[in-house]
């Protein structure tokens, strides 16, 4: 089944880098940023978790948190957490079950060598649950800004 506009979003529970379970429906009446990022602490990730960080009340002025999740264990995430500052939840998809529901997971190419892995993407979950926007393209140096942008028009 195809992810679109429109269609609920799949429902998923993990666990976030305090090890408590998170679930789609905790943020039930509020707009969810979810995004998907390949890997915790790398450059790329990074700066992409810290322009989110960074605009935490814009998104709280718009009804809308973030929320990330990558393959990384619940103890790499907790160190990405603090090293970065990080106040938003970060959710452990270590067997990408989830990523998998959510159409992310799959082929990529890193310097000539071919490897399964998240695909960087955002979704933007209404409060209703319903997908209201896929990305598929994602600018780490301005996905905060981008996605702030996006979220005024919903």
């Amino acid at each position: 089944m195809a992810l679109e506009i429109g269609k609920m979003a799949p429902a998923f529970k993990l666990k976030n880098a305090n090890g408590e379970e998170i679930s789609l429906k905790d943020f039930k009446g509020q707009n969810v940023v979810l995004y998907f990022y390949p890997r915790a602490m790398t450059p790329g990730c990074t700066v992409q978790a810290c322009g989110l960080r960074d605009y935490k009340n814009d998104f709280k002025k718009v009804s809308a948190v973030a929320i990330g999740v990558s393959p990384d264990s619940v103890s790499k995430l907790k160190k990405f957490e603090e090293k970065y500052s990080l106040n938003f939840d970060l959710l452990s998809d270590e067997d990408h079950a989830i990523a998998e529901k959510y159409q992310v997971w799959g082929k990529k190419k890193f310097m000539g060598k071919e490897h399964m892995g998240i695909i960087r993407t955002t979704f933007i979950v209404g409060d209703d649950g319903k997908i209201k926007y896929i990305s598929p393209k994602v600018n780490t140096k301005t996905h905060h800004q981008d996605i702030l942008e996006i979220l005024k028009t919903l």
